[in-house]
């Protein structure tokens, strides 16, 4: 099984040029089930696969679905994954495509991860999208990685679901002796469960996800994940879903790469120039988490709706552009990443 290819992380120029910076991108999009996730999910799965267990159940209609599919399958374990009604067809398809059995149930995830819990039994790992101490470890790879490189970078940018990744990092960070590196924390208007947390001085949970980002869709952000923002330097930021779509289709344009709006959220932060959100950082380490479940055609449509009406003029100039620089619906590479399975697994086809 192969380590670790560094070569996912690299100099971005067209963005180093845009904001006159050193942008460094951590392309975790490049995982074989196409995001960030393996790596703390495959050190979940595979600390339950050496503790005897038979079969993983996950709740998720995303991307934590896919990777915990993946990593039963490399495990050869079953897995399966609750789906909320919400769920798109496409997620449902590649959790399936990864050996996965889907289970569709409730109106939203809080529902579809209640039934989840209820099929457990002691022979079965329960595999939480997001919240878990083991899973932050594993995404915290992602820094040593970063770390190993000996790569200079003086702030990390990155978006916020459930809190996992955000937990992970500065886990990482705090690891590596990297604890002066402040986060930007991004998020879409209608997913900022973390920034109105932060602002309210308490965990807020918001009454619905009315962003087109529903991998960020958590209503509201795991403890750990607010409890690190009153030790560490994390800073909140809010984008709208236009701005995440905008930079979606530009990053594709620029790197080939097809993301997710909730990956589209902290290239924003570069996209738009916001002097705000960059001030005293130099050499931005963007961690391009990926996400598999949305299409150019989602993308594009998802864009147009949000579009500002002072927008519009310039969208349809675009698309044509836009539709001669995208990459397939699913752009991915056999890098590879985390703890364990990550490291061990990631790579494997």
């Amino acid at each position: 099984m192969r380590s670790a290819n560094p070569l996912a992380l690299l100099q971005s120029r067209p963005l180093s040029l845009l904001c006159d910076k050193i942008v460094l991108l951590k392309l975790d999009a490049l995982q074989p089930p196409g995001s960030f996730k393996i790596r703390g999910i495959g050190a979940v799965c595979e600390q339950y696969a050496r503790q005897g267990k038979t079969r993983f159940v996950s709740s998720s209609g995303g991307n934590a679905g896919i990777a915990a599919a993946y990593a039963g399958r490399q495990l050869r374990i079953p897995v399966a994954v609750v789906v909320p009604e919400t769920t798109t067809a496409r997620a449902k398809a590649l959790i399936e495509q990864e050996g996965g059995t889907v289970v569709v149930h409730g109106a939203s995830w809080l529902e579809a991860n209640a039934l989840a819990k209820s099929m457990l039994d002691p022979a079965t790992g329960f595999v939480h999208p997001f919240d878990d101490p083991l899973m932050w470890a594993g995404h915290a790879t992602l820094i040593d990685e970063v770390a190993r490189a000996n790569t200079w970078f003086d702030g990390v940018i990155l978006s916020v679901g459930g809190g996992g990744l955000l937990s992970g990092v500065v886990e990482g960070l705090r690891r590596n002796g990297l604890e002066e590196i402040p986060v930007l924390a991004v998020e879409t208007e209608g997913a900022d469960s973390l920034a109105r947390s932060v602002k309210g001085g308490h965990r807020i949970g918001l009454d619905a996800i009315t962003s087109v980002a529903t991998s960020l869709g958590a209503k509201v952000v795991c403890e750990n994940a607010f409890e690190v923002t009153k030790t560490y330097d994390v800073r909140c930021a809010v984008v709208s879903d236009f701005e995440a779509l905008d930079a979606c289709e530009k990053f594709a344009r620029d790197h080939r790469i097809l993301v997710e709006p909730a990956c589209g959220a902290p290239l924003a932060a570069i996209y738009n120039k916001r002097p705000d959100l960059l001030a005293g950082i130099e050499a931005p380490l963007v961690i391009v988490c990926g996400g598999a479940t949305a299409t150019q055609q989602q993308i594009r449509e998802w864009r147009e709706n949000a579009a500002p009406s002072d927008s519009w003029s310039g969208l349809k100039a675009e698309r044509q552009s836009f539709s001669r620089s995208l990459p397939s619906d699913k752009s991915s590479s056999s890098t590879a990443s985390s703890l364990g399975l990550g490291r061990r697994l990631a790579a494997t086809p």
